[in-house]
């Protein structure tokens, strides 16, 4: 049986004074540099365990401390969903391991919050608007990046640039990416927070709404179509626009400007042009494995967007005629022994791959 468990159960009892360990079981949950675990304690009490494995990790959880530090008792009584806090923290071999008193709910797909019903898919628009009406505060305070309109779409085209320097990514998805990049009225936005790691996993869902959000380390003023993204990989294509429908209707009340018309294409565009991180991630990386993985993701891709193009010739090959791949690299890679992954581990026992989830979607009629 794997010690790692009752290392980060050790570890939160130390963190936390008064915390007594009384089973842990694995959170699979995170990146594969941060060890996690949910702890239970002898009141029932459940307690989330991230340590981070490398120096990089140990500076993401640091600026969610951060990030978490600036949604003070009033914001957070105003959310629509609730946000993690840190309980503790014990510093070892110069990396803190941070305890967090755990959520409500689990995690669940999209196809799962879609079919949940109108409530869920409600809670979806309202978390986003609120997101995206963050106090500028909350990114200030973390000293955590703002850009401008001009900024986002610049990196974009430098990204495109250094993709197509790999000589892997097809001419099709090349050219279409720079046509759409080259439309001005597309990247006409307001920046605004932004959660910037928005997905399935990070969303809490309980007793058939979504309760909860995770995973601020990214958290920035940017483009807003970026939290949306994910949601071009559903097999429903008219939850997107449902989604964005309760976005409006909630920045309207709040008395906040409509959404700007581009969104949903500029969310569609990201989603495929995650490919292209994910090619580069493994080119950087000198990650063999993950390149293939990518250059096959990619082509696909292209298979798909020529399919569109050939059925509807006069139309200009944009993210409108394509909803392209929801690239969701499930970074999640758990320290835990094959025959502890489905169990809980007791504290009292003394025993104690970098992979894609992506899903192709069928071209818009």
């Amino acid at each position: 049986m794997h010690r790692q468990p009752l290392r980060l159960a050790a570890l939160a009892a130390a963190a936390v004074p008064g915390l007594t360990p009384v089973s842990v079981e694995p959170s699979p949950d995170d990146s594969p540099d941060v060890a996690a675990a949910l702890v239970v304690d002898d009141a029932g009490q459940r307690w989330l365990v991230r340590s981070p494995r490398s120096a990089e990790a140990g500076i993401r959880l640091e600026t969610e401390l951060q990030v978490l530090a600036g949604f003070d008792p009033h914001l957070r009584a105003g959310l629509p969903f609730r946000v993690p806090s840190v309980a503790g923290a014990v510093r070892i071999d110069g990396l803190r391991t941070f305890v967090y008193q755990a959520l409500p709910g689990e995690p669940a797909t999209l196809e799962q919050i879609g079919g949940l019903g109108d409530a869920a898919v409600q809670d979806l628009g309202r978390i986003l608007a609120a997101l995206h009406t963050l106090p500028l505060t909350v990114v200030e305070q973390a000293d955590l990046p703002v850009y401008t309109a001009d900024h986002v779409r610049e990196r974009h085209l430098t990204e495109l640039d250094r993709a197509a320097a790999t000589g892997q990514v097809p001419p099709r998805l090349l050219r279409r990416w720079e046509e759409t990049l080259e439309e001005a009225d597309l990247w006409d936005f307001s920046p605004v927070p932004v959660h910037g790691d928005l997905h399935e996993d990070g969303l809490l869902v309980s007793r058939g709404r979504v309760v909860g959000v995770s995973g601020w380390t990214d958290l920035h003023v940017g483009d807003p179509a970026e939290d949306f993204a994910w949601l071009a990989a559903a097999e429903d294509p008219a939850l997107p626009e449902r989604v964005l429908a309760a976005y409006a209707e909630r920045l309207d009340s709040e008395g906040a400007a409509a959404p700007d018309a581009h969104l949903l294409r500029r969310g569609a565009l990201l989603a495929e042009f995650a490919l292209a991180r994910w090619l580069l991630r493994g080119v950087d990386r000198h990650d063999a494995e993950t390149t293939a993985d990518a250059r096959a993701l990619l082509t696909e891709l292209a298979e798909a967007v020529g399919v569109a193009e050939a059925t509807a010739p006069q139309a200009a090959p944009t993210a409108d005629n394509v909803v392209g791949l929801h690239a969701a690299h499930d970074d999640r890679a758990p320290d835990w022994d094959e025959d502890d992954a489905d169990g809980v581990v007791d504290v009292s026992d003394d025993d104690g791959r970098a992979g894609g989830t992506v899903s192709v979607l069928r071209p818009v009629d």
